[in-house]
């Protein structure tokens, strides 16, 4: 059963729909149509807090154009970047631009001009807001000249609301007693919390047991038992 309830706990694939809004409805109903290229843009440049979930939303709007057939290409360190020129009409997403380096930033420079003329777009995220990026100028310009969104993340009395409206669309319940607890002693950024849950939902199902703060605690120390670092966001 311990292997089962270890296995059990694997993060769920990061989409939009198990993405948690709050304050970022706009930029969440944006992000399709910016997929999909219905909008007149080239570049979709996200900033926020580590934490926020902007490597979720990238992921995420990286598997949507994957699941519409579009031409994406992933980048998930700025620095990894290549040579290559887009195709046309593809979607680049690079994450953590904020760390590029000299050699990078050119390269980010000549895809996000490939892009323009290819009518191509460009998905991109980085820790601080654009005007404080140490990106070359010409390319700060242009990462400007598409949409801007600061990613906000949940504050602390959203996140009850949004746990037990995310346990609600898995068809179960949560109590106070359970969202209380797991915000005392879960970790505390949007994702292992969602994990956490997903996991909870299906150790209640293997188990035959409710959610419950004691199968809280037990799953809570399962994990400080398997040695599972603590959460340390990237975005």
């Amino acid at each position: 059963m311990e292997q089962l309830v270890f296995e059990l706990a694997a993060p769920e694939p990061q989409r939009l729909d198990n993405f948690l809004p709050g304050r970022n409805a706009e930029l969440i109903e944006m992000l399709p149509r910016f997929v999909a290229g219905a909008t007149a843009e080239t570049g979709l440049f996200v900033w926020g807090a580590p934490g926020a979930g902007k490597t979720h939303l990238l992921r995420a709007a990286h598997a949507l154009a994957l699941e519409q057939g579009l031409r994406t290409v992933w980048h998930e360190d700025a620095k990894a970047l290549g040579e290559e020129l887009p195709a046309a009409g593809e979607l680049a997403v690079i994450d953590r631009v904020d760390e590029a380096d000299a050699v990078a930033a050119g390269r980010i420079f000549t895809l996000f001009n490939a892009l323009r003329e290819r009518g191509g777009r460009l998905l991109a995220a980085a820790r601080t807001p654009l005007a404080r990026l140490p990106l070359r100028e010409d390319l700060r310009t242009r990462l400007g000249w598409g949409l801007v969104y600061e990613l906000l993340p949940l504050a602390d009395d959203e996140k009850g609301s949004a746990l037990r409206a995310y346990a609600g669309g898995r068809g179960f319940a949560l109590s106070d007693e359970v969202i209380d607890y797991l915000l005392r002693h879960g970790r505390r950024d949007m994702q292992s919390l969602l994990s956490t849950l997903a996991a909870l939902d299906r150790v209640s199902l293997a188990s035959k047991r409710p959610i419950t703060v004691p199968l809280l605690r037990e799953w809570l120390q399962r994990e400080l038992e398997w040695g599972r670092p603590p959460a340390s966001p990237r975005d």
